[in-house]
């Protein structure tokens, strides 16, 4: 089996085909979702057809394929982190954001989840930082959405006159 379908079986153990790679991950689209999604003012959204970007203020900080792809994961990454991580083995420079300091994964394993969340946090945070303050404000000062929905008052008709 060649290391291209290797790579894609392991993808799609998370669409319900464990079969086709015999090891368990414990990192995944889910995972990422929800380590992504915790942090303030964090979104995400599917563009270019197939994949899945993790946006704080309108400006990506990660993104995934959703469907086979070379890589599973790309996020922006410090100077320094970016010449270390790129030596090591399945990172590499992220195709088309290479020269914004973006790396990319080609497998889940190619780092420890712990080191993961800690690099994917550093992207949020370096994102976030070059957001204008007022942006960066409001992200800060936002309350969870549950909240705003049930501070809101019912709004009363104008009564007018119809015609």
């Amino acid at each position: 089996m060649t290391r291209q379908r290797l790579r894609w079986g392991c993808l799609l153990i998370h669409w319900g085909k464990p079969s086709l790679c015999p090891r368990i991950l414990l990192m995944d689209v889910d995972w990422l979702r929800e380590l992504c999604l915790s942090f303030p003012g964090a979104t995400e959204q599917i563009q270019w057809s197939s994949d899945l970007l993790f946006k704080v203020g309108g400006k990506m900080f990660a993104a995934t394929p959703l469907e086979p792809a070379p890589v599973c994961l790309s996020f922006k990454a410090s100077p320094e982190h970016f010449a270390e991580l790129t030596e090591r083995p399945s990172v590499i420079p992220a195709p088309y954001l290479a020269r914004a300091q973006w790396v990319a994964l080609e497998t889940w394993d190619a780092l420890p989840a712990d080191e993961l969340a800690r690099l994917l946090r550093n992207s949020y945070d370096m994102v976030l930082a070059r957001l204008p303050k007022k942006t960066r404000d409001a992200i800060a000062n936002a309350r969870p959405s549950a909240r705003k929905a049930r501070s809101k008052k019912p709004v009363k008709k104008k009564g007018g006159r119809s015609r």
